[in-house]
């Protein structure tokens, strides 16, 4: 029920319970009336806060349900033989980026909500198979993590050294810092994306199913 229809159910009904009461009703029935009437709409604009209550959550989840998919299809995407590949001799091969990326996630969704980070395996996942699984387990953290939050909640200072580059400050919103997770895993997804093309494999991205 709208906050509109709980003031028009109010004009139309509230003057005839008080104005025009049955015949048959008493002083304690018309009062009994009115307390039902008033908690409903009590009750109705609790529950309209309460689903306003984490829209800047909600909006910033958006956007890393999207690059979680395409990070998770991209290990998919790639055959196992080319894991070790990378373009030119001084960077990265593709299982490393990997990762890079899962463990980088792993790390802050963990500090976001307040859990010790997990040990990065040693030595670091490097097939197919393992780093798959290294991104589900960050991926359902960041879930976890922005799921805990009411917006409220999300503009809690916590410590800036959660996830490069770090600001001048010590302390930094949760919010600031998800979304900085965020921007860091479009930026090596976009980064990967030669590695695909490279291969000859479209990017999830430029393929949605």
């Amino acid at each position: 029920m709208s906050s509109l229809r709980v003031k028009l159910l109010y004009h139309s009904v509230a003057p005839r319970l008080l104005d025009n009461p049955p015949a048959a009703v008493s002083n304690t029935d018309r009062m009994q009336s009115m307390s039902r009437f008033f908690l409903m709409a009590f009750l109705s604009c609790s529950v309209l806060l309460a689903q306003g209550s984490n829209a800047l959550v909600l909006e910033a989840k958006f956007p890393w349900t999207v690059v979680r998919d395409n990070l998770l299809k991209m290990a998919e995407k790639m055959p196992a033989e080319n894991y070790s590949f990378r373009p030119t001799p001084e960077i990265e091969n593709f299982s490393q980026r990997l990762a890079h990326i899962a463990g980088a996630n792993l790390f802050v969704c963990q500090g976001v909500a307040g859990q010790p980070a997990t040990p990065r395996p040693r030595p670091p996942a490097s097939s197919k198979p393992e780093l798959i699984a290294l991104l589900k387990q960050a991926s359902a953290a960041c879930d976890a993590a922005f799921d805990s939050l009411s917006d409220a909640a999300a503009l809690e200072k916590i410590s800036s050294r959660l996830g490069g580059p770090f600001p001048p400050e010590p302390t930094r919103t949760k919010l600031a810092t998800l979304n900085n997770m965020v921007r860091h895993s479009n930026e090596v997804y976009g980064y990967m994306c030669v590695y695909l093309r490279l291969k000859g494999i479209v990017p999830p991205s430029s393929a949605p199913e």
